[in-house]
């Protein structure tokens, strides 16, 4: 039987390098965790395109 955990998804946002990859986990409204992996090429173009939003 595989053990229980309580979910601890909240928490801050968090960008990390792992390997060759980058992982972003986005905490999401009513717990859990949005957890999405990026080439370094795919995490500039979602940066450009968050500062053209932002301004």
């Amino acid at each position: 039987m595989a053990a229980m955990k309580p979910r601890t998804g909240d928490g801050p946002l968090e960008v990390v390098k792992e390997g060759r990859g980058i992982v972003m986990r986005v905490p999401l409204e009513g717990g859990g965790r949005l957890v999405v992996e990026l080439s370094p090429d795919e995490a500039g173009a979602l940066g450009d395109a968050l500062k053209n939003v932002v301004g």
